[in-house]
């Protein structure tokens, strides 16, 4: 008989969702710790947003894979889908999404430009900057989650 409570406990205490999800947490409070070092503010925003160092989505599918890894092997459908998953996230981070970063502060400067050579206020467009991610912030992210997810597992398997 389906009991909704204890799906629901064993969804909380499943090893494949408990490592990339911690594996998030540690990127997340790290991306706000870094950026207080380099910006000497503390921006609670970094705690959920996107882009920076380190990735969170790397963090969460790297270790997704790993476990995988780790449980089924290099060989199974399981580990295929979860690897191909982490990959196309990784790629994604360094590139359409970095490039989308990269254009909004293009965007934001022309719109400055455009103020002070037709000295009129345009309306305010709010662009994310901090959108994608440098090769090395995903490499951060991977390894983070890698760590994670075998700490997770010679814990609980």
């Amino acid at each position: 008989m389906f009991n909704l409570l204890d799906e629901l406990y064993a969804f909380i205490t499943n090893p494949f969702v408990v490592a990339p999800v911690t594996a998030w947490g540690f990127a997340q409070v790290l991306k706000v710790i870094i950026n207080y070092c380099v910006t000497k503010e503390l921006n609670w925003e970094r705690l959920f947003g996107d882009g920076g160092m380190p990735s969170g989505h790397s963090a969460t599918v790297s270790s997704l894979a790993m476990m995988t890894f780790l449980e089924y092997g290099g060989g199974s459908f399981e580990f295929a889908i979860a690897m191909i998953l982490a990959i196309i996230v990784c790629h994604d981070a360094t590139g359409v999404r970095r490039e989308t970063g990269k254009q909004a502060v293009v965007i934001k400067e022309m719109m400055k430009s455009i103020e002070i050579l037709t000295n009129q206020d345009l309306p305010e467009v709010k662009l994310k900057e901090f959108v994608g991610h440098t090769p090395f912030q995903v490499m951060a992210g991977v390894t983070i989650g890698i760590i994670y997810a075998c700490v997770v597992y010679f814990l609980v398997f």
